[in-house]
């Protein structure tokens, strides 16, 4: 079992997503007491009579006098069996990009819904991201389910519910978990309700612990974007030259045969360089410099990778867009294409397809994408680059869409059709 847990929570605005990160922190100590009570003090000027342990994640001035979650807050805890980091992403509509990012990098997602408005249009909508970005497992917290009597019922019709829908995005009955819980008074969360006495299953805690989360893989393709070239050109290092930078995928050695994309310069790694003294071996991750045995012409924004296994190198790309702008996408438009290190202009062609998240089905030929969209689309790039299919490596089959005008992220996109 991995020691390690990313995980992300999403849901509909007022599901209560801060409250139950504030729970999980504040049951499992991992709340400091100055924070807790600055917490305590907040909520008696609010009137309450218990802590709003939403304010443990909702930092922001603006989110506080709201009551509402507009960023990404990433927070860290463990317990004796495991390790969490967790990503607090937003729930209103506008903000569906933030949770792409919180959930890019998920082995998990929390999903909630209120227990008495039941699977809504986000509810699905935030399904479909995740299973596009190829979340593996799934829970379903039924929040509030104390507003609803600890109704069993109500509860079950509610997980079936969305059991079918997951099952429909390809995730398997397995690795979907509901949960009847109660952020705000701490029913099974942490502890058992004595509430809930229909429920077998185990509380969110004890599901978090000890779900099986595949290690990241270490037969991977070897994938090194290179950051920065390092020449100190001083007497101790008169003829240094290491190249910079965090290896996106598998491993490296030294004496390993690599390949510099997109120019196909060949070589072998002479040496693995940290800060704390050299390495001989290093894996995902991990940030090096690496020493190779030839002298070639590498800068910034290219690619070192194995070279018995190399991405594809090409100046077109097929992709999967989240579309996460409110300036309509269309055939024609001018964009830039950040991937990795590498940032490359780019031209829009075709758009194949739009993705209908909540009929599961897509619409061919849209004439446009719109905020929140997730479309199917060919760009063409001034550059080659070096790209694998992001069901292969996440890391180098994903990329950024930029407004060149502004530098505003546009879309994050896939390698690949990752739906039909």
């Amino acid at each position: 079992m991995s020691s390690l847990l990313r995980l992300a929570t999403a849901g509909s605005v007022d599901d209560g997503k801060s409250t139950l990160v504030g729970r999980l922190l504040y049951d499992t100590k991992s709340v400091l007491a100055d924070q807790l009570d600055a917490v305590t003090r907040a909520s008696v000027d609010k009137g309450l009579s218990t802590p709003d342990l939403s304010l443990l994640v909702d930092g922001l001035r603006s989110e506080r006098e709201q009551g509402i979650t507009i960023d990404v807050a990433y927070r860290y805890f463990a317990t004796p069996k495991r390790s969490f980091v967790l990503a607090d992403t937003p729930g209103h509509v506008q903000y569906t990009r933030n949770t792409v990012t919180g959930a890019s990098t998920a082995q998990l997602a929390v999903l909630l819904v209120d227990a008495r408005k039941g699977v809504i249009e986000q509810t699905r909508r935030h399904a479909a991201v995740l299973a596009l970005l190829g979340v593996p497992n799934l829970v379903l917290a039924v929040n509030k389910i104390d507003l609803v009597g600890y109704d069993e019922a109500t509860f079950t019709v509610i997980a079936e519910e969305f059991a079918e829908h997951a099952a429909s995005l390809g995730y398997e009955r397995g690795s979907v978990l509901a949960v009847p819980v109660s952020a705000l008074v701490g029913d099974n969360v942490a502890e058992k309700s004595d509430k809930t006495p229909w429920y077998s299953g185990p509380t969110l805690l004890e599901h978090l612990e000890t779900v099986p989360v595949a290690p990241d893989p270490h037969d991977s393709a070897f994938r090194f974007p290179v950051q920065y070239v390092i020449r100190p050109r001083t007497a101790d290092h008169p003829d240094y030259r290491g190249y910079a930078g965090q290896i996106a995928a598998g491993t490296v050695r030294p004496g390993d045969e690599i390949v510099v994309l997109p120019q196909g310069l060949r070589s072998r790694v002479k040496g693995i360089d940290t800060a704390d003294g050299p390495l001989s071996e290093a894996g995902a991750g991990t940030s090096v410099t690496l020493l190779l045995a030839d002298d070639l012409d590498i800068s910034r924004g290219d690619l070192i990778a194995a070279a018995d296994r190399q991405p594809t190198v090409t100046d077109e790309i097929t992709a999967t867009l989240c579309w996460l702008s409110a300036k309509a996408l269309k055939p024609g438009a001018r964009v830039l294409v950040k991937h990795g290190t590498r940032t490359v202009q780019a031209m829009v062609g075709e758009l194949h397809a739009r993705f209908d998240e909540q009929a599961l089905s897509s619409v061919d030929d849209p004439a446009t994408l719109e905020l929140n969209d997730i479309g199917r689309v060919t760009l063409r790039l001034a550059e080659e680059i070096g790209v694998d299919d992001y069901g292969v490596s996440p890391r180098t089959g994903a990329f950024l869409v930029i407004d060149p005008k502004d530098g505003d992220t546009l879309a994050a996109g896939l390698v690949g059709e990752r739906f039909a």
